[in-house]
C-alpha cells in the first residue's frame, strides 16, 4: 500500500471514529424532560384564599370576596426567582378551596367574581408576563379535587375538570412547561367522592400543550419525590414502574418514589417540593420560622445533589408580594450557591481514563462547560475509570458528577478515591446512581489526584462533567 493510499485509509477511520456515538441505552428523556431537569429549581407560589383566612386547606365556602391582595406584583415575584438563580416558577392556581386565580369559564368562584382589580384580574395572565419579562418559565398546579364545584364526586365533573385545564393550556397564556398535579380526593360540598379520569385529564393537555411536563405519583413525566422535605433518595433512578399505580392512594410505595426503580419502564425522574416556611401558604406567625441558608443548603444537597429537581415553596403574602424575610433568604441563598459551585476546583485538571468511545468522547470533555461534550468509556469497559490530576493540591470536601442523561440512566455504584501513603488508592467516598447530577458530601481533604472507579454500570458509563468544591458553613 503507497503511502496516499495508507493516508487515505487512517483519515477514514479517523473520521469515522469522530462520528460514531454510544448508543441510548434503556428508557431515555424526551427533550422536554431533558430541558426540565436542566432546570434544577424552580419557585413554587402558594397563593389563594388560604393565604388570607391562615388554612393549610380551604374549605371551599369562603367568599370570593375573602381573595383582595393590597399590592399584587407578579413582576416582584419573578425578579426575585431569577435574582435568586430559579428557573421557573409554578403557581396553585387553583388549590382544593376550588377558587380559580383565573376567570376559569367553568367555574363560578374565581377572581372574577372577587373585589380584586375591579373583578377584572387574572394571576396567571400576570404572572406569565411577568415570566416572559424576566426570562423564566411557567408552570400551574390545578388540583383535582375541589370542595366548591356542585358536580364534584358526579361524572359530569371529570369533564368540567378537563375543560378547567385546556382553559389555561389552550396558548392563551403562552407556554406553560409543567402541570402540577397531586391525588389528593377528598369529599365535595355534596359529601361525596371523586373517581378522576387521569388518561382524559392527560389527553386534554397533551393535545393543546404537547411539549408540557405532566408532574404526580405517577408522572408520566415528573414524580412525586414521596416527601415534603425537599430530600430524594441516596439512590436515585429517573426510571420507575408506573404501570398499576395511580396518583394518591394508588400511587408507589415511598421507596419507589424517593429511589425509582433500576429497571424501571418509564423516564419520570423525581422532584422535591417543600416550603421556606413550616407551611405551604404564608402566615405572619411564621415570619421567624424561614428556614437558614444552611438548611436550603442541606436541601439542595439532597435533592439536586441527588438527581431530582428542587421545587422550593415561597408563597407572597395578603399584599401579594413575597415577603422581605424570604426574598432576603433566596439572596442569601444564591450568594451561597455561588461561592460554592463558582470555582470548580477541578478546573485545570489533565484527565486520564481507563477508555473512550472514540476520539469526540474523551476524558478531557469531562472539564468542558457545553452540555453536548461527555466522556463515554468503550463499549465493553462497564467498569470504567478516570483521575483527575490536579495542578497542585487542593482542598474540597464535595464531589460533583453528571451523567449524559440523553443516552439514559447508567451507573449502579462508584468510588473516589485518591493517593495513600503506600502508592496505591483509599477510598473517600462511595456512592450508588449518579444521573443528570450526583454531589456527594464528604470530610474536608487535600489531594493532587482524583481517581473516579465505576463499579457496577449497566451499560458502558457516559459521564457529561465532574467537579471538586470546597463548601463552608457559615
Amino acid at each position: 500500500m503507497n503511502n496516499r493510499a495508507l493516508y487515505l485509509l487512517l483519515a477514514a477511520v479517523i473520521a469515522a471514529s469522530c462520528s460514531q456515538s454510544p448508543l441510548p441505552y434503556g428508557p431515555v428523556p424526551t427533550k422536554s424532560q431533558l430541558e426540565w431537569q436542566k432546570m434544577e429549581m424552580n419557585l413554587f407560589v402558594h397563593f389563594g384564599p388560604n393565604t388570607f383566612s391562615g388554612l393549610e386547606w380551604g374549605l371551599g365556602s369562603e367568599p370570593e370576596s375573602l381573595f383582595n391582595p393590597s399590592a399584587l406584583d407578579c413582576r416582584q415575584w419573578a425578579a426575585i426567582a431569577r435574582a435568586a438563580g430559579f428557573k421557573g416558577i409554578i403557581l396553585t392556581a387553583k388549590h382544593h378551596d376550588g377558587f380559580c386565580l383565573w376567570p376559569n369559564p367553568e367555574s363560578e368562584h374565581t377572581v372574577r367574581e372577587s373585589a380584586w382589580r375591579g373583578g377584572q384580574g387574572d394571576v396567571i395572565r400576570e404572572l406569565s408576563e411577568a415570566c416572559r419579562e424576566y426570562g423564566l418559565k411557567m408552570g400551574v398546579y390545578i388540583s383535582p379535587w375541589d370542595r366548591n364545584d356542585p358536580s364534584y364526586g358526579t361524572p359530569c365533573y371529570n369533564e368540567k375538570y378537563a375543560k378547567t385545564l385546556r382553559s389555561v393550556h389552550d396558548g392563551r397564556y403562552g407556554e406553560i412547561f409543567e402541570q402540577w398535579f397531586d391525588g389528593a380526593c377528598g369529599e365535595g360540598p355534596n359529601g361525596k367522592r371523586q373517581e378522576y379520569d387521569w388518561p382524559l385529564f392527560h389527553r386534554s393537555i397533551l393535545e393543546l400543550n404537547p411539549g408540557a411536563v405532566l408532574f404526580s405519583d405517577t408522572g408520566p413525566g415528573c414524580r412525586w419525590v414521596g416527601n415534603e422535605n425537599g430530600m430524594a433518595g441516596e439512590t436515585s433512578w429517573s426510571t420507575l414502574d408506573a404501570d398499576g399505580f395511580s396518583p394518591g392512594a394508588g400511587a408507589p410505595p415511598t421507596e419507589s418514589l424517593m429511589q425509582g426503580n433500576e429497571d424501571g419502564r418509564y423516564w419520570i425522574p423525581a422532584e422535591a417540593d417543600v416550603s421556606i416556611r413550616p407551611g405551604w401558604f404564608w402566615r405572619e406567625s411564621e415570619n421567624e420560622r424561614v428556614k437558614s441558608v444552611d438548611e436550603l443548603m442541606d436541601i439542595y444537597l439532597n435533592s439536586a445533589g441527588r438527581n431530582a429537581l428542587l421545587l422550593l415553596n415561597v408563597p407572597p403574602d395578603t399584599s401579594g408580594r413575597i415577603h422581605p424575610v424570604d426574598s432576603l433568604r433566596l439572596m442569601e441563598f444564591r450568594e451561597r450557591l455561588d461561592g460554592v459551585f463558582g470555582n470548580n476546583l477541578a478546573e485545570g485538571a489533565r484527565v486520564r481514563t481507563s477508555s473512550s468511545f472514540g476520539i469526540r468522547h474523551r476524558g478531557r470533555n469531562l472539564l468542558e462547560k457545553r452540555y453536548e461534550r461527555y466522556w463515554a468509556a468503550a463499549r465493553k469497559d462497564t467498569c470504567a475509570s478516570f483521575v483527575l490530576e490536579l495542578p497542585q493540591q487542593r482542598r474540597f470536601n464535595l464531589i460533583q458528577l453528571q451523567e449524559y442523561i440523553p443516552l439514559g440512566q447508567r451507573v449502579r455504584s462508584f468510588v473516589v478515591e485518591i493517593p495513600d501513603d503506600e502508592g496505591g488508592w483509599q477510598s473517600i467516598a462511595k456512592g450508588t446512581t449518579i444521573g443528570y447530577k450526583r454531589i456527594l458530601r464528604i470530610p474536608e481533604i487535600s489531594a493532587d489526584r482524583i481517581r473516579v472507579r465505576i463499579t457496577s454500570s449497566k451499560a458502558a458509563p457516559v459521564l457529561e462533567s465532574a467537579g471538586l468544591y470546597l463548601y463552608f458553613t457559615h
